[in-house]
């Protein structure tokens, strides 16, 4: 064991009372964080082994909720390929574990990722003897791969991306992520750019398979009744989509200086904050400024009530947001948070503008804007102020729907030859 990662095995270990309390507070606001704690230590249960322990487990690991869905595509794609799949997922957040529940089969199972202790790590490795690990995205724990190691379980990361802050963070960790990085049996990456850098980090051979999230299939029960209500409504609709911390208070800044929010207004806004547990101080910070809202949790089936603000507060609908919108304006990108995922309401056919900040999606958001699918914008103002503009130009909107659609099914393939790849190492490696 090297220096680095002794003295990283150390802090981890000290740090696990620090954790314990995160946990509990976090649980305060999502009771998910209060579950199985002992999972997050490396102590299972003899049940969750599943009925059947004796078969060869599939582990993917996805951190959070864009993870997760991203896995989802790779799942499907897999199970295809290889029905009798049996799945070992694990998670880091609660909103990634509550979205997870959603993939599993009969004799699947779904635990914690432990935290990054040596001991954790190997109890984990020993008790669900994985045949291959698939990471989603990012997800480098170098005691975690080390005990894959030592146990000859391949671990790859799937659907991966590296931008520049990343990587300026790896090298500064270097003696500890290079190392950790190497330990992987094969890396696939996003995109070329992605690829660059993890070889500029010091990564040999990333291989380039594309984005997992262009394989999409957006809801078709979800898109049919969006489109519906969107014909219905009087007004046209603009979507804030997946917004994050202060974002919201940008919004109701541009919009309350444009003089465009209010029953008579020009659009209907809708707004769908990223994380759950926002949606009650979303909804107070409006109430506040005087704008009556009218949440999703309260339309079921029928038409959305009338109200200045739509606010979107479930999990698992974005498809029937997108759909119900004109245009949106992409959440993540106008706080230094790097952007939410644009190709999702591209393969709905849902204009997007672009803030100033999409480093998590660099190459599609480029891409995007380049075919006409996307627009990017300065700040919030500009935003709120070109997508009025927009959905009252139906010509203009017309061509960027069809950009958008056309933009998500040009980069299709990731999800087939990313799951091809996964079940050749796996019929490689002896049980």
């Amino acid at each position: 064991m090297t220096l680095a990662r002794t003295l990283y095995s150390a802090l981890t270990w000290a740090a696990q009372p620090l954790l314990r309390r995160k946990l509990r507070r976090r649980a305060e606001k999502e009771s998910g964080y209060a579950e199985a704690v002992p999972e997050r230590f490396g102590r299972y249960t003899p049940e969750d082994l599943g009925a059947d322990h004796q078969g060869r487990w599939l582990w993917v690991h996805a951190v959070s909720l864009g993870e997760t869905r991203a896995a989802a595509i790779l799942l499907q794609a897999l199970r295809l390929q290889h029905p009798n799949l049996k799945l070992l997922l694990t998670h880091g957040t609660a909103t990634g574990r509550a979205e997870g529940q959603k993939l599993l089969e009969p004799g699947d199972v779904q635990v914690w990722l432990p935290w990054d202790t040596l001991a954790a790590t190997r109890r984990f490795v020993r008790q669900f003897r994985p045949a291959v690990g698939v990471l989603m995205e990012t997800e480098i724990w170098p005691n975690l791969l080390a005990a894959c190691q030592e146990a000859g379980v391949p671990v790859v990361l799937a659907n991966a991306r590296l931008n520049a802050k990343s990587l300026a963070g790896a090298q500064r960790w270097g003696a500890l992520s290079l190392p950790a990085y190497r330990m992987l049996s094969a890396i696939w990456a996003q995109t070329d750019a992605d690829a660059q850098r993890l070889h500029q980090l010091g990564v040999e051979e990333p291989e380039v398979l594309g984005n997992l999230k262009f394989d999409v299939e957006p809801d078709a029960a979800q898109l049919a009744l969006g489109h519906a209500w969107r014909a219905a409504n009087p007004r046209p609709v603009v979507l804030l989509a997946s917004s994050r911390e202060g974002e919201e208070a940008q919004w109701l800044a541009a919009v309350q200086q444009l003089q465009v929010a209010g029953p008579q207004a020009a659009v209907q806004w809708l707004i769908v904050p990223r994380h759950p547990q926002r949606f009650e101080g979303v909804q107070q910070l409006f109430t506040q400024a005087g704008l009556t809202v009218s949440r999703r949790s309260q339309w079921g089936a029928g038409m959305p009530a009338e109200a200045d603000i739509w606010l979107g507060d479930s999990m698992g609908e974005m498809p029937l947001y997108y759909a119900l919108a004109h245009a949106c304006l992409l959440g993540g990108s106008f706080e230094p948070l790097g952007g939410q995922n644009l190709i999702e309401a591209a393969a709905c056919g849902c204009p997007v503008l672009l803030g100033p900040h999409t480093f998590n999606f660099a190459e599609a958001a480029e891409q995007a804007c380049a075919v006409g699918a996307a627009r990017r914008v300065t700040d919030m103002a500009a935003a709120v102020q070109q997508a009025v503009a927009l959905v009252q130009d139906a010509a203009q909107r017309a061509v960027m729907q069809q950009q958008a659609l056309e933009f998500a099914a040009q980069h299709r393939g990731a999800a087939a030859a990313t799951a091809s790849a996964v079940l050749k190492l796996m019929k490689e490696t002896p049980p």
